[in-house]
């Protein structure tokens, strides 16, 4: 006894299917024409014969049958056509750009990592900014960490502004500014008649001072003792403290002088009246950043966030950028 000739190939395993076949189905079901589903899909009739071939074998179903001049449809792809267009319209709808972020909607906590400097002058700005445009949206401060990690690879950080040193070499990073650093000592400070002259003469006296120094890793030296040692000259850095504020109040109770970037100095040394002043010395200023890693890049909510640090950021007009 012979067997019987199967009507159409064996169908494809599923991890073969093209799903680029849906698209060229919902047109031929459309036009029930493979000449016309061809024209409107830009190929050849050639290429949509073929198509049309593979998805037979796939549903085990003729599809269109020839009638007189013409094709219709079966039965399956009369049932089939509604799900096949809902399919490729939600297809369509999913490989969009999406839609920018509507700050009145968002729903979000971010979580940000700045040191004390950027917290300062910064923070307020930035939250009012938020919180008048985005009231759902909670920004969640981290402070830097004397370890370098790995929170934004992991997911763990939205966003980090400051001094960015040594990223993951996948991290965007994008220059938002340069500040740079003020003297601060109490008021009446014997080195303030001395610095207020400039030149060598004040650089000497700026060294001849005792310091305190702040480091979050307790680094005693950094770009100013570079310059002092240009000019022969050496400070004496009495203590190390990891917080700006801590110094600060330090310097109000003795005659130690701790430099300051600006936006601290803007804000601080007044509310404990202590007294700024410019340093003698050609330094120079210190580059800020914001960081974040690409899986956030092209997100809405992330890029307003990056909108918003861009807008309230006020770079020092000491500084270039």
């Amino acid at each position: 006894m012979g067997s019987s000739a199967r009507p159409f190939p064996e169908p494809p395993p599923p991890g073969s299917l093209d799903l680029n076949l849906l698209v060229t189905l919902d047109m031929l079901l459309e036009e029930e024409s493979v000449t016309a589903a061809a024209a409107r899909l830009r190929l050849s009739a050639p290429a949509v014969s073929r198509a049309l071939g593979r998805i037979r074998a796939a549903l085990g179903d003729p599809v269109l049958v020839r009638a007189g001049r013409g094709l219709v449809p079966t039965p399956y792809a009369v049932e089939l056509r509604p799900r096949v267009r809902a399919l490729v319209e939600e297809a369509r709808a999913v490989l969009v750009p999406q839609p920018a972020a509507d700050p009145a909607r968002l729903d979000r906590r971010f979580t940000l990592r700045a040191n004390e400097m950027i917290l300062a002058f910064f923070a307020a700005r930035l939250i009012g900014a938020v919180s008048r445009q985005a009231p759902g949206v909670v920004l969640r401060f981290l402070p830097e960490v004397p370890e370098e990690t790995q929170a934004l690879r992991e997911g763990r950080l939205d966003l980090e502004i400051g001094v960015i040193a040594r990223p993951e070499p996948e991290v965007l990073v994008e220059r938002l500014g340069g500040t740079r650093l003020l003297g601060v000592v109490r008021p009446g400070h014997p080195l303030l008649d001395a610095v207020g002259r400039g030149g060598r003469a004040g650089a000497r006296a700026f060294a001849a001072a005792d310091h305190v120094g702040v480091s979050r890793k307790g680094r005693v030296r950094g770009p100013v003792d570079e310059r002092l040692a240009e000019l022969g000259l050496r400070r004496r850095v009495v203590a190390v403290l990891p917080s700006y504020t801590t110094a600060l109040f330090l310097c109000r109770e003795t005659d130690l002088v701790c430099l300051t970037p600006v936006g601290v100095a803007e804000h601080c040394p007044a509310a404990l009246g202590l007294t700024t002043f410019e340093v003698p010395l050609p330094l120079p200023p210190l580059e800020i950043a914001m960081a974040w890693h690409p899986r956030d890049d092209a997100d809405p909510g992330h890029q307003w966030l990056r909108d918003r640090v861009r807008q309230v950021w006020r770079p020092d007009p000491g500084t270039t950028g």
